[in-house]
């Protein structure tokens, strides 16, 4: 069979029963799973990465066998959605940030993180499949899969050969499919409508319908269930509960034990606990639609129970996931309860920074108030300057004043940013002993050198910079941000080296890779540069910067076909993206339509009017089409706006001779040639200028 002919496949409506038959009716290749049967997606069973964790569960054991290196290199993947798996894969890559204590917790993963995660568990799938032929994975209930296990089914669709994995999803109408895998599976998959189901009669019990996640399709079983009482129903809620807690898997403790526990005979008691340590679980870890969900789930069970106490856990965990989310609205609701009704100092500093951080960093823009921010966190800076205990005084005054020193960078004054951080950092040295609060030490030295960097402070900034990467050898942002700076210092070598280290130390980081092809891009080397962009690309396929860097490497190197296809590709994501117009713009010039051309600079120049690639392509193509004087407009705002170009000195010369301005040609090229002295188009337009006015 011919790879074009090789397609994933979304199957959709009618019953489980239905869907596996359709399924089957596909002749796809054998079941990748050594179990053979469909992958349950349902996040009622084991939350986030439901789907994930059963795959990875079934393939670590025998890739481990066959080669480990795949294991190795994804371990955070693996134990992020597989913690089972610890005894079997030890985690080469903790951090402070996911080793700290939660009394000392201050920095969280980004929102990115599970795709990422996402991204390196469609390699590690990859990397793992045997050789001996293509493989067939399963996976049904998408509708109701979490969001971790929508990222992961998309990554692998969009990723995954289908000539060597073939992806089948299955969903029912039980909801609608979450758009992200929608868009995939509309692109790559082949699509298998089923009528919709009629209610299925198997004989099952309500003990059966509860052991089974209450997710059957037995009318029968769910009509017994639905017969009992609501003490009878509880019991075997909590049966299930303990049956299922008995085999051990943590991953339960996410999704089928909190579920059964909330409609068990002690759901305040036995479910919020519960409750509790999946959210901070998933709060730890990035996963933070799950931290929402779980709060949800907790409010309302802690309705009527006036138990402010353990609402304020819940909320603290869901203020920030909310935050995270960009749901800011929430989460300042939220906020605002809490100081409703506490009067505890610890809950209203928290309350304050937290408030702020959405004033300062979480809020659109338009919707920030920086003076506001910093009115809120000197407030927490105040109380905590109360506190009793030295220790919990010192870190919380610095945790406060930290982030203050946002709010000072974003104001403008990232003077007094340093000196409240330099504060913070002398603070804590001179008053915690040197295992007390690594990880915020950590933090603060790392946002110092940020300021330094900001203020072009670059040597200080690495001086900060090597003592965190020595505190926290494999996290994997410090070597982001120094290779940054050495790049900006033109060390390019150790900037590589940086970037290289990072890529290693992380889940797939498609900004990572794309700093470095663009740096190897200045430095030439554009086999490695395109290497970069598509894998960028793979990674993230609304990349714009990567598709304009792309774009132009594709020009550079003749192949315009690609160029078109990537500019295009960019300007559906960014329509007004002046760069990509360029590009479209240089391409039809190559082409000498010169019409179209000059349409597309047309684009470029009224989305970006300072862009003088765009001006100086749209003064060539004018020219060409006998447009002389609107050339020379062009070209004169370039030099503007780029009076020490060389080349746009010369261009617009060209365009004085034109004219037959020759004083003004002599004068750009007077400046042109000082700028280039060996030039030799330069030196022959001079030397013709000067023939010109008599200055030879």
């Amino acid at each position: 069979m011919d790879q074009a002919e090789f397609r994933h496949h979304w199957v959709h409506g009618g019953s489980r029963r239905s869907r596996a038959d359709a399924v089957r009716s596909l002749a796809a290749p054998p079941a990748l799973l050594p179990s053979g049967l469909p992958v349950d997606a349902h996040r009622r069973l084991r939350g986030p990465y439901t789907a994930a964790n059963t795959v990875v569960r079934a393939l670590v054991p025998e890739v481990l066998r066959r080669d480990a290196a795949p294991v190795r290199r994804y371990d955070i993947e693996v134990l992020s959605v597989a913690p089972e798996l610890g005894d079997q894969v030890p985690n080469s890559r903790e951090t402070l940030t996911s080793m700290a204590l939660p009394a000392e917790r201050t920095r969280y993963y980004a929102r990115l993180r599970t795709k990422r995660i996402a991204n390196g568990l469609a390699e590690f799938v990859r990397d793992a499949l045997p050789p001996d032929g293509p493989r067939t994975l399963v996976v049904d209930n998408a509708e109701h899969a979490e969001a971790t296990d929508v990222e992961f089914v998309a990554a692998l669709v969009r990723r995954v050969d289908p000539a060597r994995l073939t992806v089948v999803v299955c969903s029912g109408d039980g909801g609608p499919l979450d758009e992200r895998l929608r868009s995939v599976l509309a692109a790559r998959a082949e699509e298998t409508a089923l009528p919709a189901a009629q209610p299925a009669h198997y004989g099952g019990d309500a003990w059966s319908y509860v052991a089974g996640e209450c997710l059957a399709e037995d009318a029968d079983a769910r009509a017994a269930y639905d017969a009992l009482g609501p003490a009878e129903r509880a019991a075997l809620h909590d049966r299930r509960a303990a049956e299922v807690q008995t085999v051990g898997d943590f991953s339960y403790g996410l999704g089928a034990v909190p579920y059964h526990l909330e409609r068990g005979g002690d759901p305040v008691g036995a479910a919020l606990p519960v409750l509790l340590a999946a959210a901070d679980h998933c709060l730890v870890n990035g996963f933070y639609d799950a931290v929402v969900d779980y709060g949800t789930r907790a409010f309302a069970l802690l309705d009527g129970t006036g138990d402010d106490t353990l609402w304020w856990k819940f909320a603290v965990k869901q203020g920030l996931a909310l935050s995270i989310l960009s749901r800011t609205r929430e989460a300042e609701e939220i906020y605002d309860r809490a100081r409703l009704l506490s009067t505890d100092p610890a809950v209203h500093m928290a309350c304050s920074y937290s408030t702020a951080m959405l004033y300062t960093r979480h809020n659109d823009p338009a919707d920030r108030d920086e003076k506001k921010a910093k009115a809120l966190l000197n407030g927490a800076v105040a109380t905590a300057s109360l506190l009793p205990d030295r220790v919990e005084r010192a870190f919380q005054s610095a945790f406060y004043k930290n982030g203050r020193a946002l709010v000072e960078v974003n104001l403008g004054d990232p003077m007094e940013a340093l000196r409240l951080v330099t504060e913070c950092v002398d603070d804590l040295d001179r008053q915690l002993e040197p295992d007390e609060h690594r990880l915020h030490r950590s933090v603060l030295k790392n946002n110092r050198a940020r300021v330094y960097a900001g203020l072009g402070r670059l040597d200080e900034a690495l001086a900060d910079y090597a003592v965190v990467i020595e505190q926290d050898p494999n996290h994997a942002e410090h070597y982001l941000e120094r290779g940054n700076i050495l790049r900006r210092l033109g060390r390019t070598d150790e900037a590589l080296a940086d970037y290289a280290r990072a890529m290693r130390l992380s889940p797939p980081f498609p900004e990572i890779c794309y700093n470095r092809g663009d740096l190897l891009l200045s430095e030439g080397d554009t086999a490695g540069a395109l290497a970069d962009f598509d894998y960028v690309i793979d990674l993230e396929p609304d990349f714009v910067d990567a598709y304009v860097n792309r774009a132009g490497l594709h020009l550079d190197e003749g192949r315009l076909d690609a160029a078109v296809r990537d500019a295009e590709a960019g300007l559906a994501l960014d329509p007004d993206n002046a760069y990509l117009y360029v590009v479209l713009g240089q391409v039809h010039a190559e082409r000498e339509d010169h019409t179209a051309a000059e349409e597309a600079y047309d684009r470029a120049v009224a989305a970006d009017p300072a862009l003088v690639t765009a001006l100086s392509g749209r003064a060539a193509v004018r020219f060409e089409n006998g447009r002389t004087d609107a050339a020379l407009d062009d070209m004169c705002r370039a030099v503007d706006l780029a009076p020490n170009d060389p080349a746009l000195r010369y261009n617009r010369a060209f365009l004085h001779q034109a004219r037959e301005e020759w004083t003004s040609a002599l004068a750009d090229l007077e400046i042109a040639t000082d700028l280039a002295p060996d030039d030799e188009d330069v030196a022959a337009a001079l030397k013709t200028c000067r023939v010109k006015t008599g200055r030879a």
